[in-house]
């Protein structure tokens, strides 16, 4: 008797779920090369709820359309991303910023509305940019000043995110330009064991002192004092330069910079003493205009991690008192072993301690929010770990509230609201520190973690934020305002 074979339907399903993702992977990839032309070819760069896109995989793309269902609630599909990105391109458009994660929910609940017509409704939602002149003229230079943690991210990201239609680095100073440091400068940019390998080339060129990355040529300059470079002799005129050292922090000290030729404004990197304004990017960056001073600060990471909470609960509930906790991984002030240090604690061996210590942080906020002053206190901990760092809010409202209210407060200014680009919603209960390295936000909202006293006038509210990359998408979305190059948005 002839053995037949025979497919269980355990069998079939593998194999159409199986070709399933073969089809949403061909998709991703299609999707990718229309990514491309949209930025490149039309200087409009597709996002995904505030992720970035570009340079991104197909497997990354569809983690992120499958992980929407969990913070949205509607199930996203990689195809109805491609139709739309496909008719954007067909479109007449000025430099612009659309979040594609945005229009395919909106797609997906309104569709029935348009009978299907993509274009009405692609025309519906961009009116406000379809067919619109350019916000600015042309790109403006940025000079860093300072080659650490955070100017060597900013110098990646300007590159990897820019295609040179905003800002365009120019140029790196630091104390002293040989081969070696240029060659050790240029191997720092193309690995860091946190965020992982420059993704890109990055030649060194020991002629003429540069550093060319993925099409960018970035002079090396050598300098003592702020005020000694010339920039304009190497063609760099009225550019934002980014102070990284923390070396001057009062007008006195920053102004320095703008005696020396080519340098228009300039932004540091901490929280700035004096009158200088201390600003977090989404918060009260539009109080002050581009125009009306040359000097800025982009204030700190924790700052700029809890300010837009702080704002969105002192808005809705009204804040009577608080306290906030710094959960915060070590940093280069900290010493590796046991040494001399000046400041209390940090002298001791950093990744083999919890070390308590000071934060400003509290104090910053009520400049960024002066409602708030005086009711804040804030303490820090530094902990063995590298990278991404968590705040604990723990606030007395004036209205009482509860926990699913403060849940979807903090997930409406996330996925609607007026802080899109600085909180992130976080429905999961299983995401450690971890998981939120590279996340462009300012803090991430862990939802699951939310507490409310019973009275409902006491909340805990835990925000994780990469106290490195997060801070350093602030401080680049600050330069970008400050140069006036801001694009178009739909978020």
């Amino acid at each position: 008797m002839e053995n037949k074979k025979t497919i269980s339907k355990e069998s079939l399903a593998y194999e159409d779920i199986l070709k399933q993702w073969f089809d949403d992977e061909k998709a991703g990839n299609e999707f990718i090369d229309t990514l491309g032309k949209l930025f490149y070819d039309k200087s409009t760069e597709l996002i995904f709820f505030r992720s970035q896109l570009i340079d991104r995989s197909a497997s990354v793309i569809l983690n992120k359309h499958s992980y929407a269902e969990t913070v949205i609630g509607t199930k996203l599909k990689i195809q109805d991303s491609l139709i739309l990105a496909k008719e954007i391109l067909k479109f007449d458009l000025p430099s612009s910023k659309i979040d594609v994660g945005r229009l395919n929910q909106e797609w997906i609940e309104e569709k029935a509305n348009y009978g299907k017509d993509v274009r009405k409704f692609v025309t519906d939602k961009l009116k406000h940019i379809i067919g619109q002149s350019a916000k600015y003229d042309k790109p403006v230079d940025v000079i860093l000043y300072g080659h650490g943690r955070i100017g060597r991210l900013i110098l990646r990201e300007l590159i990897i995110q820019g295609n040179g239609k905003q800002v365009r680095p120019r140029a790196v100073v630091t104390r002293k330009v040989t081969p070696e440091d240029i060659a050790k400068r240029a191997s720092l940019m193309r690995h860091d064991s946190i965020h992982g390998p420059f993704r890109g080339n990055v030649l060194e060129d020991f002629d003429t002192n540069s550093i060319y990355m993925n099409g960018h040529l970035i002079k090396m300059l050598e300098a003592s004092n702020p005020e000694d470079i010339n920039y304009e002799e190497f063609g760099i005129q009225n550019a934002v330069l980014i102070d990284n050292t923390g070396v001057y922090r009062d007008r006195e000290g920053l102004g320095r910079h703008l005696k020396a030729k080519g340098v228009d404004k300039v932004i540091l990197t901490a929280p700035a003493k004096g009158d200088i304004p201390n600003i977090v990017y989404g918060v009260n960056h539009l109080e002050y205009e581009p125009d009306s001073d040359n000097i800025w600060s982009a204030a700190s990471c924790t700052t700029n991690a809890i300010v837009p909470a702080l704002s969105v609960i002192e808005h809705e509930l009204g804040i009577e008192k608080g306290h906030l906790e710094t959960i915060h991984s070590y940093t280069n002030d900290q010493n590796l072993l046991d040494n001399y240090h000046k400041k209390p604690r940090r002298g001791r061996a950093a990744p083999l301690n919890m070390v308590i210590t000071s934060t400003g942080a509290g104090s910053a906020a009520a400049k960024a929010i002066p409602s708030l002053k005086g009711k804040l206190t804030a303490n820090a901990v530094r902990v063995p770990t590298a990278n991404v760092s968590l705040a604990i809010l723990s606030l007395t409202v004036k209205r009482q509230t509860s926990r699913e209210q403060v849940i979807e407060m903090l997930r409406h200014a996330a996925l609607r609201g007026k802080y899109v680009e600085q909180i992130r919603f976080s429905a999961s209960n299983e995401s450690v520190s971890s998981d939120f390295i590279g996340d462009p936000v300012a803090s991430i909202f862990d939802s699951p973690a939310t507490q409310v006293s019973a009275d409902g006038k006491n909340i805990l509210i835990y925000l994780w934020y990469d106290n490195e990359f997060g801070y350093t998408m602030q401080v680049i979305r600050l330069a970008k305002h400050i140069a006036k190059v801001k694009r178009y948005t739909y978020y």
